[in-house]
This record gives structure tokens, sequence and C-alpha cells, in this order.
């Protein structure tokens, strides 16, 4: 069975967020609005996470719950992508 990846061209937007230390706003595929700085991306157990730091706290969210990463850094590359 095959994992589940995102595509690359959206991968490539999750780096740079990483990159730059972006401040998102993250919107998951249940509803969830997750805000924080984006930190680094895992591949853990088949999956891969992106590490935002939310007020001193470490969220791992799974890259294929993501619908839609805000940008909320001023003058950043890009301000927003649709999963």
């Amino acid at each position: 069975m095959e994992k589940e990846v995102i595509s690359c061209e959206l991968h490539d937007f999750v780096e740079v967020a990483c990159m730059y230390g972006y401040h998102l706003k993250l919107t998951l595929k249940n509803d969830e609005v997750i805000e924080g700085k984006a930190v680094d991306i895992l591949s853990v157990d088949q999956q891969e996470l992106l590490v935002v730091d939310d007020n001193g706290e470490k969220k791992r969210i799974d890259l294929m719950a993501l619908v839609k990463m805000q940008v909320l850094t001023p003058n950043a590359k890009f301000s927003e992508v649709v999963f």
C-alpha cells in the first residue's frame, strides 16, 4: 500500500514557511484551527509532520490533515495555500 503524500509543490510551501519561521494559521480537515510559528518538518512512521511552536508548545500536524495554511507574517513570500 502506498502512503499518502501532498504534492511536491505544496510541500515546497511548507518548507519555505519553516525556513523563514513564518507565523501560520492552519485549518485542518477536522475544522480545528492552529496558530503558531513554523519550525520543522519531521518524517515519523510513514507520516510527514509539520512542527509549529504555539506559545512554547510544540505541536505536530500531519501534512495530510491540512486544508489551508495562511501566513500571518507580514511581507511573506506567499499568503495562503489551499491543500
